[in-house]
């Protein structure tokens, strides 16, 4: 892909020729200036949206997953939203933003749990850079690779892939309309990952839009900061257009499995001897586990409240092989042929993703299919197995909220992700992790008693997980971690509080990243990455 570096010569002229306007923060003076840029390939009119249009709300509110933050106050929406049809647009933005001094926040698929790809906690004035329009999608089997713009989802390029290939996959996420511009910029893990990685782990190229407007390739921008993009936060170093990504090889049939369980069919022994199991089995075989409160007739409470742990799985290969390794490693499951399913790897996708597997791939590439809710996350990795007691604490702590409303997911590390170096990327959570712990609170009535619940989990957890510090993942991004200052110097020990817990050692390296490439701090966020001095 032939790579353009605009001249910022017709920029510099713009900004001559603007009238004498004060620097306040204003749409009106923004939007102008986004009228005066002439250099588009479409008009950019018709993708502005202020508070003053009728289109404003629903455009906001379309890619909002997390009902915690539908109702956002004034002072947290955006001044103006941009829909940008083509690369240019993005520059465009850029430039003008720094002109009248707005910030920018960036979407694709607005799963993030703190909203802060479209919104702010800082009553600061900023532009949200919505890419939903940027989503094409071109995939090469001569490279086995694919180019595909950040506002592309998860569904749309797995189905993309399934229209040239049944033997080719991506090692991305598992909910369908999830962005892979956010996704892979953090890291990005779903049911490939201990064959292949992560989705960052996979890419070849990118392009790119800094601070100064220029759009640049993995070439141009060097490769510290090709290596800062994958893993630790793309919003931090600018806006990303497009990655070139590896595809993978997937066999023509896998096999999935879902398998529950609940304390009175000894559940707790089960997740105990999982922990030992998961990280060491085959790198094709990844098995999940997902706990949380339930109802049951067999529950011998008063509540009739138990904890159902679902034990799900991805094989890549067919049953007769998956049965006697299953046999092997963890007969006390007694997995049997009649709980799994031989199906093409487009299939599982849909599967993970909760569709049914005999729909149409084509639906992955629905928007609006997965539901909205208020929630929550923490995340931990876990180096030692939890002995049974300490689960059964976490059982009890699931006990005291209504059913269905909370989730802990473990998710299995080993395989390829203890082969690839904790510093190869900005992701850090390699080798020595046997898993990676998932805990979310959803609700429909009091929020505060739910944040309560999900952090004193959080808090009973601390003795049996990763410390010093305690590790999370960027993609669950968690407020509570600590908080950049947005009106004025963040300090390296206050960044250092959120950020090594996120990054670990790699966090200073993307501190000097930061500094070399954005040193005036314009792509900020709440929990954006620093360019402090070490």
């Amino acid at each position: 892909m032939e790579i353009s570096i605009p001249s910022l010569l017709p920029v510099l002229v713009l900004l001559l020729s603007l009238p004498q306007l004060s620097k306040a923060t204003t749409n009106e003076n923004f939007v102008g200036c986004l009228k005066r840029y002439r250099h588009n390939s479409a008009s950019i009119s018709q993708v502005i949206y202020t508070p003053h249009n009728t289109s404003y709300n629903s455009v906001l509110q379309f890619s909002i997953r997390n009902l915690r933050h539908a109702s956002l106050p004034a002072s947290q929406k955006p001044l103006v939203i941009v829909t940008p049809l083509d690369e240019s647009q993005v520059q465009t933005v850029i430039f003008c933003a720094r002109e009248y001094d707005l910030q920018i926040r960036t979407r694709s698929g607005g799963h993030d749990f703190e909203g802060l790809s479209y919104r702010t906690t800082s009553n600061v004035s900023f532009v949200l850079l919505d890419m939903i329009n940027l989503r094409s999608i071109s995939v090469d089997l001569m490279t086995t690779t694919a180019w595909v713009q950040s506002g592309a989802t998860l569904g749309e390029l797995y189905y993309a892939i399934s229209r040239k290939s049944t033997t080719l996959g991506f090692p991305g996420g598992l909910w369908a309309s999830v962005g892979v511009g956010g996704l892979i910029s953090g890291g990005g893990y779903g049911t490939l990952r201990r064959k292949y990685g992560l989705a960052a782990d996979n890419v070849e190229d990118v392009r790119m839009v800094d601070v100064n407007g220029r759009i640049l390739d993995r070439t141009s921008m060097g490769e510290d900061l090709f290596w800062a993009i994958r893993g630790g936060g793309g919003s931090s170093f600018g806006v990303i257009l497009s990655w070139k990504i590896k595809l993978v090889q997937v066999p023509p049939i896998v096999t999935i499995f879902s398998v529950d369980k609940t304390l009175e069919q000894n559940a707790t022994a089960l997740v105990h001897k999982w922990q030992s199991v998961a990280p060491d089995a085959d790198e094709d075989l990844d098995i999940r586990i997902q706990a949380n409160c339930v109802l049951s007739n067999t529950s011998s409470r008063k509540d009739k409240k138990t904890i159902r742990v679902t034990l799900v799985s991805l094989f890549l290969g067919r049953i007769d092989r998956l049965l006697p390794l299953m046999q092997q490693s963890f007969p006390e499951l007694g997995l049997i042929r009649e709980d799994c399913s031989e199906l093409r790897w487009i299939q599982s996708a849909l599967f993970f993703a909760g569709l049914p597997i005999e729909a149409s791939p084509s639906v992955l590439t629905n928007r609006t299919l997965v539901p909205k809710f208020p929630i929550k996350a923490k995340s931990s990795f876990v180096k030692e197995p939890i002995p049974e007691e300490g689960l059964d604490g976490i059982w009890e702590l699931l006990l005291l909220r209504d059913p269905e409303t909370t989730i802990v997911v473990l998710t299995p590390y080993g395989g390829r992700m203890s082969v690839i170096s904790e510093s190869e990327i900005p992701f850090p959570h390699r080798a020595g992790n046997l898993y990676m712990i998932y805990m979310g609170v959803l609700w429909a009535g009091d929020t505060q008693q739910a944040l309560n619940w999900l952090r004193n989990l959080y808090n009973y957890l601390d003795p049996y997980v990763l410390n010093s510090p305690r590790s999370s993942y960027v993609n669950y991004n968690d407020l509570d971690l600590g908080l950049n200052n947005l009106r004025g110097r963040t300090s390296y020990q206050q960044a250092s509080v959120w950020g090594k817990k996120y990054f670990r050692q790699n966090f200073d390296r993307l501190v000097r990243v930061k500094f070399s490439v954005d040193p005036c701090n314009f792509f900020r966020h709440e929990q954006s990455i620093p360019p402090l001095p070490l």
